[in-house]
């Protein structure tokens, strides 16, 4: 099994794509938007967060106000490393609704992966503040800062100066 970074465990085998209408890479499911959003999310369950992101996109583009279907991609995008799709997926959840502790977590974890240090520790402690109970959310924030912290010594910068 292995830890995903949203706490969980995933042990279940990959499955494959949904099929295609014969356009490249333009999935054509089946059903609504509420039916592609329960298959992306049994699809990112199973360990195909590319094949979830097609369809959860496709929902996003549906529904582009749903916070489930938004939530759901930005999940997808950052588990298939398209951090920066995930971290404007997620900064549309934030904007929607600045009190999304997950919405803010998932932010600061996309921003750390695209090197962005300072802003994902903005939206970290701002998770962190509203859930410090979630261990998994202050060992983020303690992360980057440290990553903050190490690289302002050696560059002999003050830690909250500007890149």
């Amino acid at each position: 099994m292995t830890e995903a970074p949203w706490g969980g465990q995933d042990s279940r085998p990959a499955e494959n794509p949904p099929p295609e209408d014969g356009t490249p890479g333009v999935p054509a499911p089946h059903g609504d938007v509420y039916t592609w959003y329960q298959r992306g999310l049994e699809l990112l369950g199973r360990g195909s967060p590319a094949a979830a992101a097609q369809l959860l996109e496709r929902a996003a583009e549906a529904e582009p106000g749903s916070r489930s279907v938004l939530e759901a991609l930005g999940r997808a995008q950052f588990d298939t490393r398209r951090y920066g799709d995930a971290a404007v997926t997620f900064r549309r959840i934030v904007e929607a609704s600045p009190s999304d502790d997950y919405a803010h977590f998932g932010l600061g974890l996309a921003l750390a992966r695209i090197g962005d240090h300072r802003g994902a520790a903005e939206h970290l402690a701002l998770a962190a503040a509203m859930r410090p109970e979630l261990r998994h959310y202050t060992d983020a924030l303690r992360g980057v800062r440290a990553t903050l912290k190490a690289r302002s010594e050696a560059s002999g910068e003050p830690p909250g100066a500007p890149a």
